[in-house]
């Protein structure tokens, strides 16, 4: 892109009035951002849905100083970015109409062929919710997916940190520029993430972390994946707003059931309640809903490896079908004194392993 058109694309995207759709539909008209400051100002109140007041800030040469100092700072400080209608725009967020015209981004992202699934929920997450989001993570390692993220408090950070742990790219979507880091905490992170993936945002250097920003960051959680993962959420919430966006994407929504008087689990409960959200219990109800394949070893069907390494919770769970044969998910959690949710990640650990194998009607055998 030249100099002239992103600074151009710069100053239609400082408008107030003017947001991405609205700003999208002038681009096609006029054939360019350049063209649309070009163009006769009659002509544009033509346009199907613009009108004066959409336009009021065209000739306010402000936008323009403000675009060409935002530009000197893009060039200063190196700082990538995707145009809307780039080859390497993210391809689930290119399909969602209200996309930011730029995405400014760092780190060592690699999106291409790469199964990607939100991860969100409330910045006061408790044990049963980081429990699940480590083993959840854990579980879905071996598919390599890349967990995205708002790197917030809570169930954000907890599942990029766990992403870092296991090898797995991340992204943490900001509400800020790329100048600074909020929470500042979380500066610590920081390159660790970038390592491993690293940071998508829309809004400039002087963009500062304000609520409206969190909730237009929102959607860019929800575009870029394919899925929509709500840990824990209290009945109100910015991991609702997400939800909400990854719906009207027609994006799948995935909730974590958690008892009817838990004060952040209401959030996930209604979600579910209300089927906006499938009810996940496991890292294997995702791979089934999403129809994820599993690679299986090269020989026909699953055969035990010689030798497998099995944890502690592994070894019981196998002794178990070992001694009474085929059993329901229910029944080993109940035998083995597990909790559901890490008793069916860890069978499908071993389904990976290829020492266990998933029956119809929610049965499992060792072999």
């Amino acid at each position: 892109m030249s100099k002239d058109e992103l600074i151009a694309v710069l100053r239609l995207q400082g408008i107030p009035n003017i947001g991405d759709i609205t700003a999208k539909k002038l681009i096609t008209h006029c054939g360019s951002a350049m063209a649309i400051f070009e163009d006769n100002y009659e002509q544009l109140l033509k346009i199907d849905g613009i009108g004066s007041h959409t336009l009021k800030g065209l000739r306010d040469g402000a936008y323009l100083e403000l675009a060409e100092s935002e530009y000197e700072f893009i060039q200063r400080e190196n700082i990538a970015y995707s145009y809307f209608t780039d080859p390497e725009y993210p391809k689930n967020l290119k399909h969602c109409i209200d996309s930011p015209l730029l995405l400014f981004r760092m780190g060592n992202i690699a999106l291409e062929n790469k199964k990607m699934i939100s991860v969100v929920g409330t910045r006061n997450m408790t044990s049963y919710g980081q429990a699940f989001i480590e083993e959840f993570i854990a579980a879905l390692a071996p598919l390599d997916p890349v967990i995205v993220s708002g790197f917030a408090y809570g169930v954000d950070i907890c599942a990029q940190k766990a992403a870092i742990k296991h090898g797995l790219q991340t992204i943490g979507c900001l509400a800020h520029g790329l100048n600074q880091i909020y929470p500042m905490v979380h500066g610590k992170y920081v390159n660790e993430v970038n390592k491993n993936g690293g940071f998508f945002t829309e809004f400039r250097s002087n963009s500062h972390p304000e609520r409206e920003n969190f909730l237009r960051r929102n959607r860019i959680i929800a575009g870029l994946s394919e899925a929509t993962i709500v840990i824990e959420s209290a009945d109100k919430g910015g991991s609702l707003v997400t939800a909400d966006c990854a719906h009207s994407y027609n994006r799948e929504v995935f909730a974590v059931p958690g008892r009817a008087n838990d004060k952040y689990s209401l959030g996930c409960n209604t979600l579910i309640k209300q089927q906006k959200a499938q009810m996940l219990t496991s890292a294997a109800d995702l791979v089934y809903m999403l129809g994820w394949e599993v690679e299986k070893p090269a020989d026909k069907g699953v055969q035990k490896q010689l030798f497998v390494e099995m944890d502690a919770t592994e070894n019981s769970i196998y002794k178990y079908l070992q001694t009474h044969g085929k059993q329901m998910l229910d029944s080993i959690a109940l035998e083995c004194q597990l909790p559901i949710f890490k008793t069916s990640s860890t069978l499908f650990n071993m389904e990976m392993k290829g020492v266990v194998r998933p029956l119809p009607g929610k049965l499992f055998e060792a072999i």
